[in-house]
């Protein structure tokens, strides 16, 4: 157990993540804050499950709570560093099936509900798999105690 996680935790020094972590978070956090709890303009859970089932991704409720979740609880996770590696692949995950299922068809840029933006996101989360949370981290100070 010890060892599962040490590499959950483990992560290089450093500051060159802090504002990757910070500015994904918040990214994150956010939107998964609008498909949740209906903040910031959002359809809130009933509404995003209405959605994902009108698309295919079904059942709407679940992916919904799933999705809602991964990025509500996952940006807030890489705010504090906290166990980065683990969560940046749930996000990447994430990433992918949104990618996959809503933006694709719909070419790479934004303006025209590309995948462009769920790139950039898919590509800092699978940065932040690799290297781990860096230093001013939850992960670090938790690893220096073990």
């Amino acid at each position: 157990m010890k060892a599962l996680l040490d590499t959950a935790i483990s992560t290089k020094s450093g500051f060159d993540t802090l504002p990757v972590r910070i500015g994904a978070g918040v990214i994150f956090a956010a939107h998964g804050a609008q498909k949740l709890f209906g903040w910031f303009g959002g359809y809130g859970l009933e509404g995003t499950a209405g959605w994902m089932d009108s698309i295919g991704l079904g059942p709407g409720m679940l992916m919904a709570t799933l999705a809602g979740s991964a990025e509500f609880f996952g940006g807030l996770l890489l705010i504090l560093g906290l166990l980065v590696r683990p969560t940046a692949l749930v996000l990447a995950f994430t990433m992918a099936v949104a990618i996959v299922s809503v933006h694709l068809s719909n070419g790479l840029f934004i303006s025209n509900n590309g995948y462009e933006f769920g790139l950039a996101l898919l590509v800092i989360t699978l940065g932040l798999a690799v290297r781990g949370a860096g230093s001013l981290s939850a992960d670090q100070q938790l690893a220096s105690k073990l």
